[in-house]
């Protein structure tokens, strides 16, 4: 699955749009490298994610084209970052 649609579905990002700008500015980075949009992610791949103010960093354990919201955080466990939004 492209990096930007993962981000979409799982809900990590809310607008696939917006994934893709993020993954353009090199914001995005699986495995330590910079991704473009266009990427695969796969299972057990490491995202990192800057934001204005933190980073989020997450490990993908699932990928699904389709999932309903409450299903969505199953796609990832967060390594650190946005752990505080419980």
């Amino acid at each position: 699955m492209r990096l930007d649609k993962y981000l979409k579905v799982s809900r990590i990002i809310k607008r696939r749009t917006v994934a893709k700008e993020a993954c353009e500015s090199g914001r995005v980075t699986i495995n330590g490298k910079v991704a473009k949009p266009s990427t695969d992610v796969k299972e057990d791949d490491i995202i990192e994610i800057s934001f204005a103010n933190k980073v989020l960093k997450a490990k993908i354990i699932n990928i699904a084209q389709h999932v309903k919201k409450e299903v969505a955080k199953d796609m990832y466990i967060i390594i650190e970052g946005e752990e505080d939004k419980e």
